[in-house]
């Protein structure tokens, strides 16, 4: 298998004509337009399984570094390409570094590529070769442009051209390279599969000095980080080697300008070259233990393929996991060289190693070429047509008469016949179903069945399954966690609720939720898994391309909403209750607006349905040829939300409502530390009748959940609440991804006025409301007030006396004003903000401490004697925490400015007596939300979202529809 590495030396330059993989390519940096093998153009020849997984690994993240600026500044010349190759060069750039000269691929399609791009916005002068060399020589132009730059080192950080020697050698510092792997344990351009197909406990990279050995130069530095038991070539590419390694290019160049760099030769011992698999060398050998097995099925995922023989069939085997609980039931079927059959389960195939242990497959790739989820294995070989039975036919035929006495333009009835093309109106539709509930004794049949069925031959197949009650749905198995709590029992689901059905995730894992008024463990909650992930999205389009969401009636969608709305206000208790014990929402608040204001959502969207409509618009009329041109309102399809911890149930009503109204399906990602109220949520739609898939509920962490959605394909639309460090790198995932759209409702700092004309009981009162609303956990809260000179120590002196008189404790006792923060890190989060606080010069004038009690309370708090520059003026609390800052009277302007002075935008507010003052100040303030005389007053019908770094895209309101939508433009001519 592994060559030694004077094999590899004297084979290397063959093996790269041979493969068609350049040679900077097999020091482990990846082809260009490393893709899906769904998207990828067809190639001559195979390519190295680490090219074809950098599309994932280089979608977006995001970098927290700090530019460290050398004090000896380098000449570089970029060799490279991507956005692996932008953001090396930014960081450079950061550093102080002068890039003399960008050497990148010519542009495809008319596009730049992204680190050409960021070149020439620079000014950098780029150069885009197609080639250095022709039949082994190089090409002296190019040579010679690129010695007129004027490089003192050559930086190769993901490049897919063979770079000549004498280019290499060439500076006076020489050329440095980036490898996703420990040199030399795997070289290679499929070094990073090797790690996982070996079983490696630790994978890495290296950044190495080029020499004619290619992967075999000195070492300059190495990092290196743990292999998970699921790892794959993505996973391990989006955690650890593309962020890191962009920041150890950016250390290794440090550095060589400091003279430190060093030069550790590669030993022999251990060194070894893996070839590119090949498809027919990829099988996978069943008579070995389940690691074993899922290790080589992840290393060759996605190119080659590992595959076996199921079912007599060849089928190649993706999105491999290892089992740690026992096997769920399933279907059993035979595995060629399996010690034991293989089980067709709802999450995948389970395939059984030698040692009895288990290895789940998500996906199959049939001989034909066809990608199916596993659990759908025995269903893609069902014929589509089942026989009929001697009494079946003659109810067919009775059928016929029926569909040929309503379509009587119609020579016969075929089996290919179509109702609606030939001729049927919605009246015949009703006639239709009428007429069948005759004949088949009342059997209950919809509208909607023959728009799902409308060929002659659809609709008597549906009808047998029907009569024979094959097509009964299944009733849904709920395993709830029950509690007595709140004088009632709470039912609550705790599984990921995938195409209607409650499940484990796919690799059975799970995390436990915490009740923040005592810290005790409420339940535990699945875990999910990319697996789970893909599996909704899966059930997501499939119910919005062949389901009948996707074909319903928009009045009927609606009714549906209603019905769900009307559901929820039946459970609105049992609801507010498990949002108090999950989140630490006082429960007369989680009743009146988590809840309330939830179906409050519910049913103004569920009015929308049959009101989107796109218009008519006149054009130019091409004479004799008239024209009309309309357009249509279209859902996206599949969509993706992630909702913040603090109004679990109310962030998702505000964006799952709006969704659904326009028609499209969803995948939906709750807070990892408050997902009850969802999992809740989606037992009533199943209640409500709204049709599986078109709802699915994926609990489990923003870093593997949220970013699986942001990468998806499949997934259309991400609507996103939390914070604008993640919305930036959930933006970038998406973008880079399918270029899906995205609305982001983020951070904030909202300013609020209060002028000493303003009404001081409203004024005191309103503003405590703006700060300690929701124990201060509210997206709009007022992070800072100013407060005119004149009236601010009698402001103060009343807020502190207010709070005084607040009752802080268990959020289900009706008479609570303050519950606990949601979790422990934030409530620690709140304490260190405080402190920050203090240190900076501010005036702790009451508060700042954690309740003497269970559970994570946290007294409020009251700073005065803020300055602009500290911390707390400029950073969030999203917590009970009022920082104060005096202005002098009349300065309108002067405050003002001070308000805008910052990134967020989310909303904001004023207190004044003159309407004049109150107009100019809303008109002036920057923000999404103005509050004149009044704050946190929300309605559903009013459009919500933020400017700047708040984020961009509306929530509630007719413009909530407008996310979730698509135009198209439709030109007739006659």
């Amino acid at each position: 298998m592994a060559g030694t590495v004077d094999a590899f030396r004297r084979g290397s330059r063959e093996r790269a004509r041979r493969v068609g993989v350049s040679a900077t390519s097999r020091r482990g940096l990846s082809r260009s337009d490393a893709r899906p093998a769904a998207t990828r153009p067809p190639r001559a020849g195979p390519v190295a399984s680490v090219a074809a997984m950098l599309w994932t690994a280089i979608r977006a993240r995001s970098f927290c570094t700090s530019p460290v600026r050398s004090q000896n500044r380098l000449k570089l010349a970029l060799i490279g390409q991507s956005l692996f190759g932008q953001e090396v060069y930014s960081l450079l750039q950061q550093q102080g570094h002068k890039v003399v000269g960008v050497f990148t691929v010519p542009d495809k399609d008319g596009k730049a590529d992204p680190l050409a791009a960021a070149a020439e916005k620079d000014g950098t002068p780029v150069f885009k070769f197609p080639r250095w060399r022709v039949k082994g020589k190089p090409i002296p132009e190019v040579v010679e442009a690129y010695r007129a730059v004027g490089a003192e080192l050559n930086v190769l950080p993901f490049c897919t051209q063979f770079i000549p020697m004498n280019v290499i050698d060439h500076p006076r510092h020489g050329s440095i390279i980036y490898h996703p792997s420990i040199l030399p344990r795997h070289r290679g351009a499929s070094a990073i599969n090797w790690t996982l197909i070996e079983g490696d406990k630790t994978a890495g990279f290296s950044v190495f000095w080029a020499d004619a050995g290619l992967d075999t130069g000195p070492i300059l530095l190495q990092r290196q980080c743990a292999v998970e038991p699921n790892d794959t070539v993505d996973s391990l590419y989006n955690r650890f080697l593309f962020p890191e390694g962009i920041k150890a290019m950016a250390e290794a160049v440090s550095l060589i300008a400091e003279g430190k760099a060093p030069r550790i030769p590669q030993s022999e011992e251990g060194a070894s070259y893996e070839g590119i698999q090949k498809k027919s060398n990829a099988k996978v050998n069943l008579a070995q233990p389940a690691e074993f097995i899922h290790n080589w099925i992840r290393g060759h995922d996605k190119v080659p393929g590992a595959w076996t023989v199921v079912d007599g069939q060849v089928v190649t085997l993706y999105g491999s996991s290892l089992l740690t609980s026992p096997a769920p039931e399933g279907q059993p079927v035979e595995v060629e060289g399996a010690a034991q059959p293989g089980l067709i389960t709802d999450s995948g195939l389970v395939l059984f190693g030698a040692d009895g242990n288990a290895v789940q497959v998500r996906n199959l790739q049939l001989d034909s070429g066809r990608m199916i989820p596993a659990s759908k294995f025995f269903s893609s070989e069902e014929s589509s047509s089942i026989e009929l039975t001697e009494a079946e036919q003659k109810m067919a035929e009775e059928i016929r008469a029926v569909w040929k006495g309503i379509l009587s333009s119609a020579a016969a009835i075929e089996e290919t016949t179509d109702f609606f093309k030939s001729g049927a109106a919605s009246m015949d539709v009703v006639r239709l179903v009428e007429e069948v509930k005759l004949r088949c004794g009342g059997l209950q049949m919809q509208n909607e069945d023959v728009y799902m069925a409308s060929t002659f031959h659809d609709f008597i197949q549906m009808l047998v399954r029907r009569c024979r009650g094959e097509d009964r749905e299944e009733e849904v198995v709920i395993d709830h966690v029950m509690k007595e709590v709140n004088n009632m029992t709470v039912k609550m689901p705790h599984q990921c609720f995938i195409n209607g059905k409650f499940q484990n995730a796919a690799d059975g894992k799970t995390c436990s939720t915490i009740n923040p008024t005592d810290g005790s463990v409420i339940c535990n909650v699945a875990y999910a898994s990319v697996a789970d992930v893909d599996q909704a999205v899966f059930a997501a389009k499939e119910a919005f391309e062949t389901g009948p969401w996707g074909r319903m009636n928009p009045r009927d969608r609606g009714q549906l909403l209603y019905r769900l709305a009307d559901l929820m206000e039946q459970h609105q208790e049992e609801l507010a209750t498990i949002e108090s014990i999950d989140s630490g929402a006082v429960y007369t608040l989680a009743l009146k607006t988590h809840v309330g204001m939830s179906i409050q959502t519910f049913r103004y969207f569920a009015g929308w349905c049959d009101k989107i409509h796109g218009t008519t618009i006149p054009i130019n009329q091409a004479r004799p040829n008239h024209n009309l041109t309309f357009t249509k309102k279209e859902p996206l399809g599949v969509c993706a939300i992630v909702i913040p911890w603090n109004y679990p149930l109310m962030m998702l009503a505000w964006k799952s409502a709006a969704c659904l109204a326009a028609g499209n399906t969803l995948v939906l990602k709750p807070a990892q530390v408050t997902p009850l109220t969802a999992l809740k949520f989606a037992e009533l739609t199943v209640k409500a009748g709204i049709p599986r898939g078109v709802i699915n509920i994926v609990p489990g962490s923003g870093g593997l959940v949220g970013q699986r959605m942001s990468e998806h394909p499949d997934i259309r639309k991400l609507g996103f609440t939390g914070s604008t460090p993640i919305g930036k790198q959930i933006m970038k995932s998406c973008a880079l991804s399918n270029l899906k759209k995205v609305s982001l409702e983020l951070g904030g700092k909202s300013p609020l006025i209060i002028f000493s004309d303003c009404e001081m009981d409203k004024a005191v009162r309103m503003a405590m409301g703006a700060v300690f609303f929701n124990k201060g956990e509210n997206c709009i809260a007022a992070g800072r007030l100013f407060v005119e000179e004149s009236i601010h120590d009698d402001f103060i002196g009343r807020v502190v006396s207010e709070i005084k008189k607040m009752k802080i404790g268990d959020p289900l006792d009706r008479s609570t004003d303050h519950g606990p923060q949601n979790h422990r890190a934030h409530l620690e989060k709140l304490l260190e903000y405080c402190e920050v606080g203090v240190k900076d010069g501010a005036t702790l004038v009451y508060g700042g401490r954690q309740v003497s009690r269970p559970g994570f309370f946290m007294e409020p708090t009251v700073f005065t004697d803020v300055e602009d520059h500290m911390f707390i003026a400029k950073e969030e609390s999203f917590g009970p925490i009022m920082v104060v800052s005096k202005f002098r009277d009349g300065d309108v302007e002067g405050v003002l400015s001070r308000a805008n002075d910052t990134e967020f935008g989310l909303a904001s507010g004023v207190f004044t007596r003159d309407i004049s003052k109150a107009l100019y100040v809303s008109e002036r303030l920057e923000a999404g939300t103005v509050f004149v005389n009044t704050y946190n007053k929300t309605d559903v019908a009013a459009p919500f979202g933020g400017f700047k770094q708040s984020g961009f895209g509306k929530d509630l309101g007719e413009e909530a529809l407008q996310e979730y939508l698509r135009t198209k433009a439709v030109t007739v001519e006659y």
